[in-house]
């Protein structure tokens, strides 16, 4: 447990980065549990992949439970990166608290959700898209703080997710908004976010932000362009509750960071997979075994992880899950985000030809 100058605790099982220590210390004073003049009920970390984003968000949560001020926490990110999440919270929670993924089917979730007490702090876990399918049974849940990580996956104002997340967040007491920018193809983009994290900076209507800040120019009027008198005012709202950091600026860094992710096979794919699973054990029991085999029967389930499968009498290929496809969109929405540069390694052509 890491303890600041001033006393408060940053409630994490690791000795964090000055930059992670200072996006805290920026929140808690904003959330008014360190002395200052600012004061928000929302805070957005503006930090790149691999800063650390999460860790520091779990100190945040860490420190608000034990003031008392919070007792459930609803976490809402991709789907690619719900176990991510799980196991930040494992490694580096210094403090009581109970975490499910919400899975499943519907009722499956609603029922997880139902069952959620206890004494110590309860963490729901759940993706964009369930969460606003959820939304009455998560607001009847009343989180005290809502994460939205990956933010700017409701920089659109108007379709249902970002709808359902401004209403979840309007009834909670805390906000926090995680990306990496919240700016990405146009500056737009930061009404919704901002609707979610604090609609006192921007307003909740959005023709009226955009008729502050922008001309519709284009061909019908139609494309928003930031007015250069308008620029340094909409910058310095957006930042008055931001806390912005780059790995070019934390030179304490490492060099590099590894991030794995576990995605799950939908179950029609899980059952093929088994199937392949039950016919390898099968014929290597009853012929011979050579290293051939077993690699041929490794291959193809490897292949199959990659959401293909191969016929063997027609060579055709068949698309069997999107899984792994799928996440593979969320970590390049976020990389497209922050404006960086991605380089993919493929095992099969079938994964490389999908995209």
């Amino acid at each position: 447990m890491q303890s600041l100058s001033d006393g408060l605790e940053m409630p994490i099982h690791a000795v964090p980065y000055r930059h992670q220590r200072e996006a805290f210390e920026f929140v808690m004073e904003l959330f008014g549990l360190l002395p200052s003049k600012r004061r928000s009920s929302g805070a957005a970390l503006l930090m790149e992949m691999g800063t650390g984003k999460t860790l520091t968000t779990i100190g945040i949560t860490g420190a608000l439970s034990n003031a008392g001020h919070i007792r459930r926490v609803l976490v809402v990110a991709p789907l690619s990166i719900l176990g991510v999440w799980e196991e930040e919270f494992q490694k580096f929670a210094d403090f009581p608290y109970c975490l499910v993924v919400l899975s499943g089917n519907g009722s499956r979730k609603r029922d997880t959700l139902r069952h959620m007490a206890g004494a110590s702090l309860q963490v729901a876990v759940v993706n964009y898209e369930s969460a606003w399918r959820m939304e009455k049974d998560l607001g009847a849940w009343r989180p005290d703080l809502i994460v939205a990580d990956e933010g700017h996956k409701i920089k659109t104002h108007n379709i249902s997710a970002s709808r359902a997340m401004h209403r979840l967040g309007a009834k909670a007491g805390y906000r926090l908004l995680l990306t990496g920018t919240v700016i990405t193809n146009k500056a737009v983009d930061v009404f919704s976010q901002y609707k979610f994290v604090n609609p006192a900076i921007f307003g909740q209507s959005f023709y009226a932000f955009r008729g502050r800040y922008f001309d519709m120019v284009g061909y019908g009027n139609h494309t928003p362009l930031l007015k250069k008198s308008m620029e340094a005012e909409l910058m310095e709202r957006m930042h008055s509750i931001a806390f912005r950091a780059t790995k070019a600026e934390c030179l304490d860094l490492p060099e590099m960071t590894d991030i794995l992710r576990q995605v799950e096979l939908e179950p029609a794919a899980l059952q093929i997979y088994r199937g392949l699973v039950k016919e390898s054990y099968a014929e290597l029991s009853g012929g011979e075994v050579t290293a051939t085999n077993i690699l041929t029967r490794l291959l193809r389930l490897s292949q199959l992880t990659g959401g293909f499968i191969g016929n063997d009498e027609t060579s055709a290929v068949e698309q069997v899950s999107c899984a792994k496809l799928s996440a593979l969109e969320d970590i390049l929405d976020g990389i497209m985000a922050e404006g960086k540069k991605l380089v993919i390694i493929a095992r099969f052509v079938p994964e490389i030809k999908a995209r």
